[in-house]
């Protein structure tokens, strides 16, 4: 991901629009307005995206010890040797999915819940889930502390072989990385469905985006977003055990 120069002069025909696009976190504590205002220095151009951050304050998903650093654009342990995802690996991730108000997603690796509420901001019903049952009981409790603008369905069980009975899906994201695209996962994607994931080693890791066809199309088209680090996708479907 291309990084801006803090010290590059800015461009002052661009002003008006930087000011929009700053509007967005009018009203925001200013560390969480600098958190958005920073996504859109780093690249993220949609706007329904960057309104998904201003509206689910980080600072709701992570333990009480670490909500002083909910802001920063890092990821953040939650517990059990897991983290919620750096804020802008996050948005790249939504990004690339493309979604639509009337979009059914699935959320592999529930984690704090943070991405799954971002995920509702965006789509029409969101099914997550996460394979350690104390996670997703707290993050059962904190998506249901705020009303979200679409259903958001957690369960607890192996994210690599997918959420077959609520299947097709629309979107799915995967915040962990695999040794390989889930065969599970890709048949569970609708004509026209995307797949955002990391795919590589334990140290290596590419970001891809898979694209399903159309109806007439069963076709799966492979792009590769950048380099990432994620924790691993343990599963029947993803790894026996963590990679080394």
């Amino acid at each position: 991901m291309v990084h801006p120069d803090p010290h590059a002069e800015r461009d002052p025909a661009a002003a008006p629009e930087a000011e929009a696009e700053a509007g967005r976190g009018a009203g925001l504590p200013a560390p969480w307005a600098a958190l958005v205002d920073q996504l859109r220095r780093v690249g993220i151009t949609d706007r329904r995206v960057l309104d998904a951050f201003a509206a689910v304050d980080r600072a709701d998903f992570l333990p009480g010890s670490m909500r002083e650093h909910a802001y920063e654009d890092r990821p953040q342990p939650i517990g059990g040797g897991q983290t919620i995802s750096q804020p802008q690996i996050v948005a790249v991730m939504a990004e690339a999915l493309e979604l639509g108000p009337g979009d059914r997603v699935l959320d592999v690796g529930t984690g704090s819940g943070y991405a799954a509420a971002i995920l509702a901001e965006l789509a029409g019903e969101v099914f997550t889930i996460e394979r350690r049952p104390e996670l997703a009981a707290e993050a059962r409790r904190r998506l249901a502390a705020e009303p979200r603008p679409a259903p958001v369905h957690v369960r607890i069980g192996d994210g690599s072989l997918g959420w077959p009975d609520a299947a097709p899906f629309d979107a799915i994201l995967v915040s962990a990385a695999g040794p390989r695209l889930p065969a599970p996962l890709l048949e569970q994607l609708a004509p026209g469905g995307r797949l955002v994931m990391p795919v590589g080693t334990g140290t290596e890791q590419q970001l891809v985006r898979v694209r399903r066809g159309g109806a007439a199309d069963a076709s799966l088209r492979e792009e590769r977003l950048g380099w990432v680090r994620f924790v691993p996708l343990l599963g029947e479907a993803g790894w026996a055990q963590p990679p080394p």
